[in-house]
């Protein structure tokens, strides 16, 4: 016959809790970096946006014959794609909005600051029907630099003077 045993309180054992416990462990140890590394994600994304823009920019100018800009706003975090005229053109994919680019308000770059715009004169950069990168001003270019940060992170693009070749450090 088998004795019934009254005084046993249900609960988990040694064993159960430990396996908890090291689960919950590989799950930290895999969410942590993934989220310290959202910044230099958004950064990367941020540098291949700004760079695929002024492509853009440069084949629209060309292919429009007219002179199209990039205006920069260091302080809003924001820039815009412009014509001759100085208004802001549509965007080609997202059917009727303007083609402003606010990085404080888009979630996937919300992390990435510009820190710094060069182009010789202001922050604005222009290409002319030839595809050719000038300052603000209309002269040519001298130096191109946009200076992106996320956290302790930095990258920076560049527009060569005479070419327009547009590179990512």
């Amino acid at each position: 016959m088998m004795k019934k045993m009254k005084n046993i309180i249900p609960g988990f054992t040694l064993v159960e809790l430990t396996i908890v416990l090291v689960i919950i462990a590989i799950i930290a140890a895999i969410a942590v970096p993934m989220y310290s590394s959202a910044a230099s994600i958004q950064l990367k994304t941020a540098a291949t946006l700004i760079a695929s823009d002024l492509e853009y920019a440069k084949s629209m100018a060309v292919s429009m014959g007219q002179t199209y800009q990039i205006v920069f706003d260091t302080a809003a975090e924001s820039y815009s794609l412009q014509d001759s005229a100085g208004a802001v053109i549509s965007h080609p994919v997202r059917v009727k909005q303007n083609y402003e680019i606010k990085f404080a308000l888009d979630g996937r770059l919300n992390k990435v600051d510009i820190v710094s715009t060069t182009f010789g004169a202001g922050n604005t950069i222009k290409f002319n029907y030839l595809g050719t990168p000038l300052d603000g001003l209309g002269a040519n270019l001298n130096n191109g630099v946009i200076v992106l940060s996320a956290q302790s992170n930095t990258m920076t693009v560049k527009i060569e003077p005479v070419t327009g070749y547009i590179t990512i450090e």
